[in-house]
């Protein structure tokens, strides 16, 4: 209807440019709102308004001369449109007729599952990349925000028309990793019956004993060294008035040198596996998968390609040994290091030649899903694109607020270092993978997050995703009742008597249905998924409301049999919503 009624409001500009009224270069941009007050009509339009000023004439004179061509036209066509009048300084309000209204029902029914999607983007190359969590430890319910938000926005895009790719960045090289490596080697030390004092600054999570104990397994004693011989001469730790990040490097140094490079790397890969294997599991089993996962490794060859493009055209300098990007001529607050004096390039350096990786591959967009934390990332980045000759503005950051879980009145600490944190999937298990991913998504991103357990986990009108699953049961519940009568729903029936449904909540309920694919294709563009979480939100309560004050299952068959069409249509968006924020549908609760 929206369409019909913009098509109705050109043809009438045109017109007016066509006999002088207006100026022939006056090209307005029609948009047509849902009205608020429905004692204002269905939709209304500002174009009088905007043509005023360009046609030296007031508002409320153009609307007058539009609004008589709409309605001759309107007429004509008997489209629905049945009457326009002028609101305000010149506002035009539409209103359309009952049964232009309840058209959206059979759309739906027809549609199914596709209703609201489009092909607003036209089948254009996206990458969405997110959690992208270093492999030193399983997920936490702080990446889990993350997971339910780059899953929801990815497929939020492929329902306007975007060919999608989910991609996550596996930090397989570098320090951390090292850190985890040598964190493993000294636990399985200990399960060789070496004593010593674990260095603050390494991973102390159940896991690492888990994965060391697989190392004990599979290895015996063949990697064992005496606990002397490993922290002879190192560098004391900080409990001891020592810097625990170079005992830490003391230590990865030393690990390397005992076991050799192949021992060494039967280590490190052993907790690479262990640990990327679980969190594939973890986020598949959170109905989170990725078409693609990119190893940082895979780049060791283009960082210095990389390196020597920005050098050839003007963008390093050296200072105190270490290679410098100006970044500050791309708006950066200060430069940045992609290589160190003792020559080991950076995770910046990285980072540069993983996303000129990403535009090589052909992507029209790419987003970028990153924790708070990463802020100061988004400059220096955007700086690289612009300096290697690519467009800055066709990366997108999103920063992710981490959420903060509750038990009562208690915060729960997360950190994977002393690995005193709740895991995504001990949250998956304790308030289910529906509660999560819808709860995860009800605020805006960039937004802080209390995440409460408690409320998650009733079952009461104040779970948004109980009251929302619950409409849709409610729905299917109606079908059983039916049968139960011995009797079923006629779909021709309830579709030819859509007339019948006069009282204002049905009304209320066709409009809401009307603007789910709008609403959908802007939470897609917005890359804001909370949208779609608020509209089912408001959808289920306007059922509800619906459902308590009049009976479906009315006598008068032609009147039950529309009622249920609308109920079904209400089923079939509500499923189509919770799928794309990856919650289940039940039909039974």
């Amino acid at each position: 209807m929206k369409e019909y009624i913009a098509g109705l409001i050109q043809s009438a500009v045109d017109k007016l440019k066509a006999s002088g009224e207006l100026p022939e270069e006056v090209s307005p941009k029609i948009t047509i709102d849902n009205t608020r007050d429905k004692s204002h009509g269905d939709f209304a339009s500002n174009v009088a308004l905007t043509l005023a000023k360009p046609a030296g004439k007031a508002p409320r004179q153009i609307a007058e001369r539009l609004c008589s061509i709409i309605l001759e036209q309107a007429i004509s066509d008997n489209q629905g449109v049945e009457k326009a009048e002028i609101a305000g300084p010149g506002f035009i309000n539409f209103f359309v007729s009952n049964a232009s209204s309840f058209a959206v029902v059979p759309e739906i029914l027809t549609g199914g599952e596709v209703y609201g999607r489009s092909n607003t983007g036209k089948n254009q190359k996206v990458q969405v990349e997110f959690v992208s969590a270093n492999p030193t430890g399983p997920l936490h319910v702080g990446h889990g925000r993350g997971a339910a938000y780059g899953a929801t926005v990815a497929d939020l895009l492929e329902a306007a028309g975007f060919d999608v790719q989910r991609e996550y960045y596996v930090n397989d090289a570098g320090r951390q990793m090292n850190i985890l490596a040598t964190s493993i080697w000294l636990r399985y030390l200990e399960l060789q019956g070496e004593t010593f004092t674990f260095p603050c600054n390494g991973y102390k999570g159940d896991y690492v004993y888990d994965i060391a104990r697989r190392l004990s397994n599979e290895y015996g004693d063949k990697l064992q060294h005496a606990a002397e011989t490993v922290f002879e001469n190192i560098p004391a730790d900080e409990p001891a008035g020592g810097d625990k990040e170079v005992h830490i490097d003391a230590l990865i140094a030393r690990c390397k040198a005992l076991l050799g490079e192949n021992d060494y790397l039967a280590v490190f890969d052993s907790g690479l596996d262990n640990i990327v294997g679980d969190i594939k599991d973890d986020l598949g089993g959170f109905g989170v998968n990725y078409q693609k996962w990119f190893s940082e490794k895979s780049l060791a060859d283009s960082i210095d390609g990389v390196i020597e493009q920005l050098d050839k055209s003007g963008h390093l300098y050296e200072k105190e040994g270490a290679i410098w990007f100006r970044s500050t001529e791309f708006g950066d607050d200060k430069d940045r290091v992609v290589k160190r004096d003792n020559g080991e390039t950076t995770y910046f350096a990285s980072d540069i030649a993983y996303h000129k990786n990403k535009f090589e591959r052909g992507f029209t967009q790419v987003i970028n899903i990153w924790g708070a934390d990463h802020h100061g990332y988004i400059a220096r980045v955007k700086a690289a694109l612009e300096a290697l000759g690519l467009n800055p503005e066709k990366l997108t950051v999103k920063l992710v607020q981490f959420a903060i879980l509750y038990r009562g009145t208690e915060r729960v600490q997360m950190s994977t270092r002393s690995g005193s944190f709740v895991t995504l999937r001990e949250l998956r298990e304790e308030v289910s993978n529906d509660a999560a991913r819808f709860f995860y998504v009800t605020r805006k991103a960039e937004q802080h997050m209390d995440f409460d357990l408690e409320l998650a986990k009733s079952e009461s009108k104040d779970n948004p995703v109980y009251y929302i699953q619950y409409a849709h049961a409610r729905i299917c519940s109606v079908l059983r009742k039916l049968a139960e009568q011995n009797t079923s729903w006629n779909k021709e029936n309830g579709l030819a008597n859509l007339e019948l449904l006069t009282l204002e909540h049905e009304r209320d309920l066709a409009s809401k249905l009307s603007k789910y694919p709008e609403m959908l294709n802007n939470a897609a563009i917005n890359l804001e998924p909370h949208t779609l979480t608020h509209y089912l939100k408001e959808l289920a309560a306007d059922f509800h409301t619906y459902y308590n004050a009049h009976k479906m299952l009315v006598e008068d068959e032609k009147l039950r049999d529309a009622r249920i069409a609308l109920g079904l249509a209400v089923r079939q968006v509500i499923a189509n919503g919770l799928k794309l924020l990856g919650v289940s549908a039940p039909e039974e609760m």
